[in-house]
């Protein structure tokens, strides 16, 4: 079975290409600059560069490829970043989704799109895959958009939301935990919100989830995040605590005392029965997840 994931060098992608390897999938991991990723001696790995906003590069991608799989990671997930440049997100965010679904459904591929718990406004909290979406910032929106797109595809399809990603990462831009251990070890302040409340969810437990869809040709919406209920501060503090670093340096905030372009949603935590159910997911602790971010520590 051939899979084509967009985003490969993330983070996610790098965990979800590992994984794949391992267990003997062809692999066609792609991005729109060069190859980032350590698996090139793999028989098994492919890495092609594409841009998902050139409708004709993808077209013509997937006429070479003809993946059986899709894996659509590739995003602008910075939400400041998609306020503030609304028509980039749409076009990257909507509109690249558009044009992967329709060289997917070319080639009838199994289409698997990655999403957000910034669909949500966060009014509730630890939601279920059938909530309804009604996203606060523009980042969520453009998600929610893509969402209906793959809804709308005529093979099968998989959505999966996840909550706030973190681990040890391999190639590209950090996360939470290593922005805190960063900071920490500077010795500079750290501000970070105690009024937002997530479900963090570990890489590789989303990757493994991924594989288990991709595996069981599971269809549908899937939540996959930690199970663990924090908030951004306690998760800090947590890392500062494993690190043995100052707690000290952490600086509380809210939403009314630190302000951002984008809005976020104040609890958007999952329940993830349906995975557990469907997939195996089980997903390590945050303690757990912090062993494996920061191995010998």
């Amino acid at each position: 079975m051939k899979v084509l994931i967009t985003g490969a060098n993330g983070f996610l992608g790098h965990y979800l290409t590992g994984q794949l390897l391992e267990k003997g999938f062809n692999v066609v991991a792609s991005g729109k600059g060069d190859c980032r990723l350590p698996y090139q001696a793999n028989n098994l790995f492919q890495y092609v560069q594409m841009d998902f906003t050139d409708q004709e590069a993808v077209k013509n991608i997937f006429e070479k490829i003809k993946p059986d799989v899709v894996v659509h990671s590739g995003a602008i997930s910075k939400p400041d970043e998609c306020e503030q440049n609304k028509t980039y997100a749409d076009k990257v965010n909507t509109e690249g989704t558009r044009y992967l679904l329709a060289a997917a459904a070319t080639v009838q591929s199994f289409f698997i799109f990655i999403s957000t718990d910034f669909i949500f406004d966060g009014r509730e909290g630890m939601y279920k895959e059938e909530d309804t979406g009604n996203p606060v910032n523009y980042y969520g929106l453009t998600k929610l958009r893509a969402e209906a797109l793959v809804k709308e595809y005529s093979f099968d399809w998989s959505i999966v939301r996840t909550v706030l990603v973190y681990g040890k990462p391999l190639t590209g831009r950090g996360n939470i935990l290593t922005v805190v251990k960063e900071k920490l070890e500077k010795g500079e302040e750290y501000s970070v919100f105690n009024d937002q409340v997530r479900t963090p969810t570990f890489v590789e437990d989303l990757a493994a989830g991924i594989v288990a869809i991709i595996e069981k040709r599971a269809t549908g919406i899937f939540h996959l995040s930690g199970k663990d209920i924090l908030t951004p501060y306690q998760m800090a503090c947590k890392v500062a605590s494993h690190l043995g670093l100052s707690e000290g340096l952490i600086r509380k905030v809210t939403a009314a005392t630190f302000t951002q372009p984008a809005l976020r949603p104040a609890k958007t935590g999952f329940i993830i029965d349906k995975a557990k159910k469907l997939l195996g997911y089980d997903p390590v602790s945050f303690e757990e997840g912090l062993k494996r971010a920061f191995p010998g520590s």
